[in-house]
């Protein structure tokens, strides 16, 4: 099965356990993998025939901006589900399969300066 690599998605987001996590906010990073049928557009060279990559990067971009949860597990599955929900069109591959890489570059522990990544696959 062929993919698209998308990394580095950057976006500002409300979702953490800590009540000042929804309030105040913080970075958010996602890396994503998504598995399609890219034959067609390897032949034709047509975006109509492949995945425009700027949804799925919109929708990652809305979903952490938007959100509320508590954990960054919910955050990552509700991306997953999204990314495998995106419309098709009559030409256009469907993602049959997504890899969501869910950072928190500066977690709110004290005296921990690492990162915190959730990593999921779905399948649809």
């Amino acid at each position: 099965m062929d993919c698209i690599q998308l990394t580095g998605i950057r976006a500002y987001g409300y979702t953490g356990f800590l009540p000042e996590e929804q309030v105040l906010g913080q970075w958010f990073q996602v890396d994503l993998t998504l598995w399609l049928d890219l034959s067609k557009s390897g032949s034709s060279d047509r975006i109509e025939d492949t995945l425009d990559y700027r949804n799925a990067i919109e929708t990652v971009k809305q979903l952490v901006k938007t959100s509320k949860f508590a954990l960054v597990e919910r955050l990552a599955s509700a991306i997953a589900e999204a990314l495998l929900e995106l419309p098709a069109h009559p030409d256009q591959p469907v993602v049959e399969q997504v890899r969501v890489q869910l950072s928190k570059p500066a977690a709110p522990i004290p005296d921990f300066g690492g990162r915190i990544t959730i990593d999921i696959t779905r399948t649809r």
